[in-house]
């Protein structure tokens, strides 16, 4: 059965930096392309970032230059260092992971490409 939990949430000020944490198991982690999404109150939940099985990360334009996603396989981590934090990076943050290997902006931004979700961690920005 296959478990992802997030970690590393907080209430931080604008300017400040995070590092969401993402922990793995009942998969082999390295096979598996993984995400993080979002979704600020009021909103549907958003592609944020992904990483290929290669270590090739995606991110949404909304984050780019700020938002830096890793993996460590042999943790069966992923990561997310967010610098610069501002008030609209509020948001439940997901892990997200699938065994399927994606080339596409599409077919990693879209939920539904993803086929295993954690239980989120709360992000809080204040101006």
């Amino acid at each position: 059965q296959v478990h992802l939990v997030e970690s590393g949430g907080g209430l931080v000020q604008a300017g400040d930096s995070l590092r969401l944490s993402c922990g793995a198991s009942g998969l082999t982690f390295s096979m598996y392309t993984m995400g993080w999404f979002r979704q600020a109150p009021g909103k549907e939940r958003e592609f944020v970032a992904s990483i290929s099985r290669s270590g090739d990360g995606t991110y949404a334009d909304s984050v780019k230059g700020r938002f830096t996603i890793s993996r460590d396989n042999l943790k069966n981590t992923v990561y997310l260092q967010m610098n610069r934090l501002k008030p609209e990076d509020t948001a439940v943050y997901y892990c997200a992971g699938t065994i399927r290997s994606y080339y596409s902006r599409t077919e990693l931004y879209a939920e539904t490409s993803y086929d295993y979700w954690g239980q989120g961690t709360q992000v809080t920005v204040s101006s």
